[in-house]
Order: C-alpha cells, then sequence, then structure tokens
C-alpha cells in the first residue's frame, strides 16, 4: 500500500472517505449536516450507461421519475409523468426535463459491495456514536440540468455524494416545528409523504451547500432540504442508514400519531429518542395490542 493511500480506521485502504473527511464525519454526526469531500467520482459503476443498465434490471416499484421543472413545495399527486420510459428517461437526461432515483440499489450485489465498502470507511465513528449501522441502503438521483426536488424530509441518516454535475443541496434545521409540524412527523413515521408544506419565509434558515464531482454532504435524519441542480446532468449516489437513535425517533412519532387519533396526551420527543424508554415501551405495548 502506498504511504500516501489513506486508510480506514481499521488499517484498510479507505474508499470513499479519507482521513480529514472522516474527522469532520465525526465531528457532525449525528446532529448536524456536514461538507465532506469522497473518492468515488468517475467509478464505473456510476456512470451513466451502467445506470441505464441498472434501472432497466430494476423492479417498477424500486424506480421513481418525473419532470424536474417543480415547485418548490408541491403535493405528491400533482407531481407530473415526463412522458418516457425510465431508460429514454436516463439516456436522454440531459434534455428531456427530468428527475430519477433508483430505489434501493443494493440489491444489485455489484452496489450492495460499493455501498457495503463506502460505509465500512465510516462504520467505527457510527457505532461509538449511536450503534451499529442498520438497515443500510443506497440511492442513485439522476437530475436534468436546472432541475429542482421539492421540499421534503427523509428517514435515514443520509451522506449524499455528488459524481457528475453540480447540485446545492439547501439544509434546514432540524426540529423545527414550523418547518416539520409534529402532525407532518407523525404521518411521515407511518408511511407518510415526504414533500413537506413550503413558505418563502423559510429561505432565511437556509444553509446551501454546493456540490461538485468529490463532494458530499452529511445529511441529519429528518433535516428539511431541496435540492436545486446546476447546468449539467446531475448524478448522485446517496448511502444511507439507520440507528438506534431514528428508529426510537420514528417508533415515538408513531406513538403519538395513535395517541392523537384518541385525543389523548402525546409523548415529548427529545433530542435522544433512543434513552426514552418509558415511551418506546409504551409504543411496544401499544404494537402488541394492535391499538
Amino acid at each position: 500500500m502506498s504511504l500516501h493511500q489513506p486508510t480506514s480506521p481499521a488499517g484498510k485502504e479507505a474508499v470513499a472517505f479519507d482521513r480529514e473527511a472522516r474527522a469532520l464525519f465525526a465531528a457532525a454526526y449525528p446532529d448536524q449536516p456536514q461538507h465532506l469531500t469522497h473518492r468515488l467520482a468517475g467509478h464505473p459503476l456510476l456512470s451513466l450507461a451502467a445506470l441505464a443498465d441498472l434501472a432497466e434490471r430494476m423492479p417498477a416499484d424500486s424506480v421513481e421519475y418525473n419532470r424536474g421543472d417543480l415547485p418548490l413545495g408541491i403535493r405528491p399527486e400533482d407531481t407530473p409523468a415526463n412522458g418516457l420510459t425510465l431508460g429514454e428517461t436516463i439516456r436522454t437526461i440531459e434534455s428531456n426535463g427530468s428527475w430519477a432515483v433508483l430505489k434501493h440499489v443494493e440489491r444489485d450485489p455489484a452496489y450492495a459491495a460499493l455501498l457495503h465498502d463506502a460505509l465500512e470507511d465510516l462504520r467505527p465513528i457510527v457505532e461509538a456514536s449511536t450503534g451499529p449501522m442498520l438497515h443500510r441502503e443506497a440511492f442513485i438521483f439522476l437530475s436534468s440540468p436546472g432541475s429542482v426536488t421539492p421540499f421534503h424530509i427523509d428517514p435515514e441518516h443520509n451522506i449524499l455524494l455528488q459524481i457528475m454535475g453540480e447540485k446545492v443541496m439547501n439544509v434546514f434545521p432540524t426540529h423545527d416545528e414550523e418547518l416539520v409540524p409534529p402532525e407532518q412527523s407523525e404521518a411521515f413515521s407511518q408511511g407518510g409523504h415526504r414533500n413537506l408544506r413550503w413558505d418563502d419565509s423559510f429561505l432565511p434558515r437556509v444553509t446551501p451547500i454546493r456540490l461538485t464531482p468529490g463532494d458530499a454532504v452529511l445529511m441529519p435524519v429528518k433535516a428539511p432540504h431541496f435540492v436545486q441542480n446546476g447546468d449539467g446532468v446531475s448524478i448522485s449516489f446517496s448511502i444511507t442508514w439507520r440507528s438506534r437513535r431514528s428508529v426510537a425517533e420514528s417508533e415515538l412519532h408513531s406513538l403519538n400519531h395513535k395517541l392523537r387519533a384518541r385525543g389523548l396526551p402525546r409523548v415529548k420527543v427529545g433530542a435522544r429518542p433512543e434513552r426514552q424508554w418509558i415511551g418506546r415501551g409504551l409504543f411496544r405495548v401499544v404494537e402488541r395490542l394492535g391499538l
């Protein structure tokens, strides 16, 4: 091994994140967004041709694609289709004004290995903070020039790695109940849609993070954000995992959804929900009784 090659905490050569990136990640995880760098730009599995081939062999429920000229706030049922097949969308994405996501690409063995190797660089840091990396998953986003991903939240710890093109991740504070009201967090925990209501008064709270190939951003669980693509085609590789903390938060919001429906007082979801043993125990009782 070259003396100049970055190594992982276990002493192996780092696949995606060098020593500096890991140090920045450790300082921010799990609660703060953080700009990082990575080493996967130009990887053959993440080329446009390879992704078009991958998309065409994926099941229909693992892909989503639509027009990319969308407002920041849009109801899911109002999202327009682009009139193309998935393969056509990816192969002509430079000119068709679309946005596409390939979900759970870890179901393909080659992409599963890439996900594993990238997360392995960070696993010791995550385990020391929030316990084991649970439910590891990967998503690939492809966007036409100028496309927009509307204001939304995601349920996982997420690092978005920019592979091709440019985009701006516009990140907002977590735990801001004006941005994400408790009722929406509760519905989201029950499978509700990720899109959020947008209001221009939210803009002063944004932190824009510009991404070019080789850049990445750590996104905390349920950090509200929207994405603006640059002037070229964008490919981004999203590597995600759950933790004891994210699972506990989802449990408590799910419990509150049921309590609210019955007009009962809700449980306050704190900064460390994994330590809220009484609320989590009540969630398990409610689930066991099927209430």
